[in-house]
């Protein structure tokens, strides 16, 4: 199993929240990939002035790997401004207000144009409590969507437009290597409709990787866990498994236990731009008093800008006083934190035999009983 760096969340300008204005924070912490947000950047500043501007890759002078979601997440959040049907989904944008339709084939279209080189297809999201009829029904719109997807990727690489008379799409050199498409495995928390979810995905491939979707949306932890426990068995071991939407350090952990290699989070930026820092004891809140001589780095451990260059209580500075810097370096911070995380755990499991689990049990006890304030 290979570990690869988690993926950061960006928004519709193409910048992680708080990490700057540039690329050069990312690399510096070590990013290889990025995760880029359809639904914002189709909205503002839109897919056509992107292409425009030389695609997704040059427009945030980012050469290394990009991956778009498909939207669905966002389109699905907006309860009360969509409406869903066989076709699509049809919503009310959050920047003009103006009605706007989604299909599977035109979030495929979109993220063709934006030129990722991971492109996700449109699933049906649904909260975590959901009940048996509304999972089954969100999977079956998904498994059609998803056929939908994957014919007007192929279409679009085989160089066709087939279906978008009113638009100019053509192949896409942006990135080089062809772009391609992953599915979404949804069925709430129902072992018998995830597995029956990831069968029928598979008949539908080959794929080149695999996304778990639908979790960390309301379910109780236990639940999320013992549903990758349920697909883990079954998950082809030649095949990338990426896990949408989660980004806490237990859960990272938790899920690579349970075969998982990729995740995407706004939590570690949301948190840093809150105050609040992962270290290897525990998340620690940078505004309590505690901090305010305190002259020492905020992790001893991280080789980060923030942690070799200041000091916590100049951090709680910059917090009590609301100056955004404080907001960009705990961000910048906690994403390095993610992986370092992750590379140790790479590291650990390269090792074999029982050596992961050992580590797990080691790294929890530390990080969760410690009691960092």
């Amino acid at each position: 199993m290979v570990i690869v760096d988690t993926l950061l969340g960006h928004e519709a300008a193409g910048v992680v929240e708080k990490l700057g204005p540039g690329v050069d924070d990312l690399k510096a912490i070590g990013a290889q990939i990025v995760l880029a947000n359809t639904y914002h950047l189709h909205v503002r500043p839109g897919e056509d002035v992107i292409e425009q501007l030389g695609g997704l890759h040059k427009f945030m002078a980012w050469e290394r790997p990009l991956l778009t979601d498909s939207g669905g997440f966002q389109v699905f959040s907006l309860e009360g401004f969509r409406k869903v049907d066989e076709d699509g989904v049809e919503f009310q944008s959050h920047v003009d207000g103006g009605r706007r339709k989604l299909t599977p084939e035109r979030a495929v279209e979109i993220q063709w144009t934006l030129g990722s080189d991971i492109a996700m297809a449109f699933d049906h999201v649904i909260p975590g409590g959901a009940d048996e009829a509304t999972a089954r029904d969100a999977l079956e719109r998904t498994l059609k969507w998803l056929q939908r997807c994957a014919k007007r990727h192929r279409e679009l690489a085989d160089g066709r437009i087939a279906g978008s008379a009113d638009r100019s799409i053509r192949p896409s050199d942006n990135p080089p290597i062809r772009q391609t498409l992953w599915p979404i495995i949804q069925g709430g928390t129902l072992p018998d409709l995830r597995t029956e979810c990831l069968d029928r995905i598979l008949e539908l491939g080959p794929w080149t990787g695999i996304a778990i979707g639908g979790l960390s949306v309301g379910e109780p932890k236990d639940k999320m866990y013992q549903t990758i426990d349920v697909l883990e068995a079954r998950l082809p071991a030649t095949l990338p498994r990426y896990l949408m939407g989660v980004g806490f350090p237990a859960d990272l952990v938790a899920a690579v236990e349970r075969g998982v290699d990729l995740f995407d989070c706004v939590a570690p930026t949301r948190g840093g731009r809150n105050g609040s820092a992962y270290t290897p004891e525990g998340t620690l809140n940078i505004r309590n008093a505690a901090y305010r001589t305190d002259d020492g780095p905020l992790d001893p451990s991280c080789d980060c800008e923030t942690c070799t260059t200041y000091s916590r209580g100049y951090l709680r500075h910059l917090f009590v006083a609301g100056e955004l810097l404080g907001l960009r370096l705990l961000s910048l911070h906690n994403v390095r934190y993610l992986i370092r995380l992750a590379a140790e755990m790479r590291a650990v499991i390269q090792r074999g035999g029982d050596a992961f689990a050992t580590w797990a049990d080691d790294w929890r006890r530390r990080y969760q009983h410690t009691g960092v304030a």
